[in-house]
């Protein structure tokens, strides 16, 4: 599942649409009105895991914001907050702790994702184009992270936020490679196969969910 490696001389590259944020909708109740299901040790971990890698996606985006002040990555960072938003209400209908234990930007309780974080914001505060290319990598590791938790749910609450996740991924990435190559550059996947992300980089925005 957690394919969290430490991404070491990465970037070189960048992309972006400021279009990228999702309309706002009632989360909470569109989760609550499908069933609560018998909840195995792996979909918990998961939904644990997840909650906090989506925070990272918003907490990254978010101080590059402040760095570079680049509209893509203030509407991003508020997407990645809805999309932490739905993972914590799963999270809530369960019963489960919150690992997220501090609100505040950059602080995690998986060490993995606090070593990754600390990473992404070194490499994305050297140059714009570091920047960016960290956008593509975290929109690339989040879709190669759903993918793996959504083989492993059968949840109907949770594949639906799994899938409407994963389809926000799909435009930022999409987004940020529009910058990338904007520039010149080009982005090569780290986590998702090759195919999987030509075909989403080459294809439209996909509209509805988050």
């Amino acid at each position: 599942m957690k394919k969290t490696v430490v991404i070491v001389g990465l970037l070189s590259l960048m992309a972006c649409n400021e279009n990228t944020i999702e309309p706002e909708n009632n989360l909470n109740s569109q989760i609550t009105a499908l069933p609560t299901e018998e909840l195995s040790s792996t979909e918990e971990q998961g939904l644990l895991f997840l909650r906090e890698e989506e925070k990272l996606a918003r907490d990254v985006y978010s101080t590059l914001y402040k760095q570079w002040g680049v509209r893509v990555f203030d509407n991003i960072s508020q997407s990645e907050q809805t999309h932490t938003d739905a993972v914590k209400v799963l999270i809530n209908k369960y019963g489960l702790t919150d690992p997220v234990i501090n609100e505040a930007s950059g602080i995690f309780d998986n060490q993995e994702l606090q070593q990754l974080y600390d990473q992404l914001v070194a490499s994305g505060s050297q140059s714009i184009e570091n920047a960016y290319a960290v956008g593509a990598t975290i929109e690339d590791l989040d879709l190669f992270d759903l993918a793996q938790n959504l083989n492993e749910v059968d949840n109907q609450d949770i594949t639906f936020v799994y899938e409407n996740l994963s389809k926000g991924s799909r435009n930022h990435l999409r987004a940020f490679y529009d910058r990338i190559t904007s520039i010149g550059k080009d982005y090569t996947p780290q986590f998702i196969s090759e195919e999987q992300f030509n075909d989403i980089v080459t294809s439209s925005k996909e509209t509805g969910g988050w």
